[in-house]
């Protein structure tokens, strides 16, 4: 009875630590696979002049050696707006953006970010390293005689959001941002989104993902938490959209970030919004905020 009971034990054993290694091949494969992109990287499908804007082509050059392809729309009333694209996506993924922006006579810098599109890059790190690509776009646009060096400012949707409030608390060149539909923090957002990404239960994957993506990123969650960095933007004023329907990252991000910045701030919430739905499913009301944030900010027209 006792050799039967060993044999058992021993099948347990051995079961339990192939279960245990599954689940870290399964974890580590689809970490490898959110923070690569060389496999899944589409090119824009369209440029501006598709929807009749005439725009310039520009290679941006990144402070750690990176090519970024960028499209540049110029300046007519010496603003300019940085509008970064969100996680696998590309930079003619904010044409919408661009259009009202560009008829409301602003600037437009669109890149795509390191990783994504035609640029260089091999690993996402989430806001960290991509904030040096926004620093680009800022020195390229500092460098242009039709934009008025404190009038700049950004808008980021999805991670691009992220992007742009970690970049707007390390550059004061950047005078004002909009965060579409940005997470608190990282750690929050792999909770929510690891099943929307990858398919997988958040428990056990979830904390698993999160550290191996961190070792193949060079990168610790906490550097890449908006909420622990957006009061550093104050007083240059943030603009948060956030919906409650968002099946991406929580529903409370947006409140949370409000919460942690400093004066001015606004935070447009609508409960029936999903996840970088506010341009699309209310457009003219999106132009009006927006543009009216920006000409309030970097123009000085008041309300």
């Amino acid at each position: 009875m006792k050799t039967w009971l060993k044999i058992i034990g021993a099948i347990v054993i051995v079961l339990a630590l192939a279960a245990m290694g599954g689940v870290l091949y399964v974890a580590r494969s689809n970490a490898m696979g959110l923070v690569h992109t060389s496999t899944q990287r589409p090119g824009p499908e369209h440029t501006p002049k598709d929807f009749g804007m005439d725009y310039e082509d520009v290679v941006l050059t990144t402070s750690d050696g990176l090519k970024l392809a960028a499209w540049y729309i110029p300046s007519k009333n010496g603003a300019a707006v940085i509008v970064q694209h969100g996680y696998r996506n590309t930079r003619d993924g904010v044409m919408d953006y661009a259009q009202f922006l560009s008829k409301d006579e602003y600037g437009v810098l669109m890149m795509d970010a390191r990783a994504h599109g035609a640029s260089d890059g091999e690993i996402v790190s989430f806001g960290k390293s991509e904030a040096l690509d926004i620093r680009a776009g800022l020195d390229y646009l500092l460098s242009r005689d039709d934009v008025d060096p404190d009038r700049i400012g950004t808008l980021g949707v999805s991670q691009g959001a992220v992007t742009v409030l970690l970049a707007t608390a390390k550059y004061p060149d950047i005078k004002a941002v909009v965060a579409d539909s940005a997470y608190a923090s990282l750690q929050d957002e792999i909770a929510v989104g690891v099943k929307a990404f990858t398919g997988l239960d958040p428990f056990p994957f979830a904390p698993l993902i999160q550290f191996f993506a961190e070792g193949e990123a060079h990168m610790k969650a906490s550097d890449v938490a908006p909420v622990t960095h957006i009061a550093e933007i104050a007083p240059r004023p943030v603009y948060l959209i956030q919906g409650g329907s968002d099946k991406v990252i929580p529903t409370n991000s947006g409140q949370r970030l409000y919460d942690a910045a400093g004066n001015p701030k606004e935070l447009w919430f609508d409960e029936k919004l999903g996840h970088s739905q506010a341009e699309s499913m209310y457009p003219a009301e999106y132009e009006k905020r927006i543009s009216g944030f920006f000409d309030k900010y970097l123009l000085e027209k008041g309300n």
